[in-house]
């Protein structure tokens, strides 16, 4: 794979609640998705996209079977819990091992009887400075199906927060390091933190590159090159999160691509080369993904 990736993505979602109506990628925006992706694919080369929608998000793998198709850029699919807001009634009453055997199902026969295979756990999600305790069970219950499978976990840490925490549950639960990417960094203003992440040997995830009404991104170039100067630049993950219908392009929104048009400019301006680039784009995913040495790939 020669080409560019999202690491943290979402092409087909509900989050959508009545103070929140429109946290929504449906079929009505099945095109536009469809059209921006191809669009990357064209101009920027972009190969694949990891989309973190699992249980309890609307997730909906026969439309990632399809966008993949129509828009020429490969997908990978996910399993997993997001916070306790959006978990399904199935969490509530189940324990941690029987939590492990659905997302082991799921990863051996596929989703929701398409039979598409995740090939990620994620988003796996914990709101606050800790997981709470049904938070805790589903991270680790992800934890115990990623080691048991071979598939790395991506975490959802709110607003940037608790990630240490997440880390430490999910590596006592046998998880090694290497295969967890630690979300929404780039929303913590926490260098010491995103460095403590990154020499515990996790990914540290700047993925909602261009949600300026979460964090600027003057602020993530800052936390981003702090990170790169002190010598972490293989544990870094790049995306833009579009997890509604308003950050589309077409509605007016930054979109997929914001990444490319927008924000590795600025990298570039900041002294990167285009073998620092594409470790960042290209070859951290794809370890990520698969738990290979850098060499590797």
């Amino acid at each position: 794979m020669t080409g560019p990736v999202l690491a943290h993505e979402h092409l087909a979602l509900d989050l959508s609640r009545e103070a929140d109506p429109r946290a929504v990628l449906g079929r009505a925006h099945r095109e536009q998705v469809t059209a921006e992706l191809a669009a990357l694919r064209e101009e920027y080369g972009l190969s694949l996209v990891v989309e973190l929608t699992c249980r309890g998000m609307g997730r909906d793998a026969a439309a990632l079977a399809e966008v993949s198709e129509r828009s020429g850029v490969a997908v990978v699919a996910a399993t997993g819990w997001y916070y306790e807001e959006f978990h399904p009634p199935e969490v509530a009453s189940a324990g941690a091992a029987e939590l492990e055997e659905v997302l082991v199902r799921e990863i051996e026969t596929g989703l929701d009887s398409t039979g598409v295979r995740p090939g990620v756990i994620g988003e796996v999600g914990s709101h606050g400075d800790a997981p709470n305790e049904a938070e805790a069970r589903t991270l680790t219950a992800a934890a115990r199906a990623a080691a048991a499978t071979g598939l790395s976990l991506a975490t959802h840490a709110q607003l940037g927060r608790g990630g240490l925490v997440q880390l430490d549950l999910l590596t006592a639960a046998g998880l090694p390091p290497h295969r967890v990417s630690v979300g929404h960094q780039d929303l913590l203003d926490s260098p010491a933190v995103h460095r403590e992440l990154a020499a515990a040997g996790a990914y540290v995830a700047f993925d909602t590159v261009g949600k300026e009404s979460y964090q600027s991104d003057e602020t993530r170039l800052r936390l981003l090159l702090s990170l790169l100067d002190a010598g972490h630049a293989e544990r870094v993950l790049l995306s833009c999160d579009v997890s509604r219908y308003g950050y589309l392009r077409s509605e007016g929104g930054e979109g997929y691509g914001h990444l490319f048009r927008s924000f590795l400019p600025q990298v570039r301006a900041a002294g990167a080369d285009d073998d620092l680039i594409d470790l960042l784009t290209r070859r951290n995913p794809l370890r990520f993904l698969t738990g290979a040495d850098a060499e590797e790939v």
